[in-house]
């Protein structure tokens, strides 16, 4: 597989590394902070030939336009920027037009989408008693950007989705406090920690928390190079669930 990196930063550089060591071969880079012989500052065909997927890991605020261009020179495309709401209408249109697929998650890690699954269990679980108050707490490294993180703001609407007594997500504390049915927010910036995501039920006798505690990039960065090798072929936009499905069914993953 011949690809292309759009965000050199610290995913970026992981995911090269991972993919060069399942045999691909790395052609462009397209960073305007970042120099060198592979280094291109735009996104374009010339600057993209050769390509045959490419990965977005930028910034919530040039994310949407950057997959568009991507479609735009006939890529497919894996997009784990978080913090931004995509346009699903135009991106819809874009991969029809393009005849590719693009595949959008907060988080490509095999554990986390694991930890989902059982947020989604607990949560339906505990919320048919209504004796127990959920919430979301997330820790990551100060120089991330987005806050919540995108995993964080999916726990909170897995949540919402099966419990039926929750039925919105505060992101920290509104004025006036929290409001019923609500699931509460709160992240947390410091240090270098690579992430980590707990998922509380507060009852009145006890409390159970789940905890995916990620100890380095790494993971997320192989599961992201799983779904560019998915990638080719497809069409649509999609989430990391379904190349889960595809590449394990029967909701084995291994």
């Amino acid at each position: 597989m011949r690809y292309a990196l759009v965000g050199y930063g610290r995913m970026g550089r992981e995911i090269e590394t991972v993919a060069q060591a399942r045999g691909h071969e790395l052609v462009a880079i397209i960073d305007p902070g970042e120099r060198g012989r592979r280094v291109r500052r735009r996104i374009g065909g010339k600057e993209l030939a050769g390509a045959e997927v490419a990965f977005e890991f930028t910034s919530p605020g040039s994310a949407e336009q950057n997959v568009l261009a991507l479609l735009g020179c006939g890529l497919p495309v894996v997009c784990g920027t978080t913090g931004f709401e995509p346009d699903l209408v135009a991106l819809a249109k874009a991969t029809r037009k393009a005849k590719r697929a693009v595949i959008l998650a907060p988080n490509y890690s095999l554990g986390v989408n694991l930890f989902f699954r059982m947020v989604q269990e607990a949560a339906r679980l505990l919320g048919s008693t209504d004796r127990f108050d959920p919430y979301v707490l997330e820790v990551h490294h100060r120089g991330k950007v987005d806050a919540p993180s995108g995993t964080a703001r999916r726990l909170a609407d897995l949540v919402v989705e099966e419990d039926p007594h929750r039925w919105s997500v505060h992101v920290g504390v509104p004025p006036g406090g929290l409001p019923p049915g609500a699931v509460q927010v709160v992240s947390v910036r410091a240090g270098h920690e690579t992430g980590t995501h707990t998922v509380g039920f507060e009852g009145e006798h006890d409390r159970i928390e789940l905890t995916h505690q990620a100890r380095g990039r790494g993971g997320f960065a192989a599961g992201a190079v799983l779904a560019a090798e998915w990638v080719p072929g497809k069409r649509g936009v999609h989430g990391f669930d379904r190349v889960l499905k595809d590449l394990f069914p029967g909701g084995r993953t291994a």
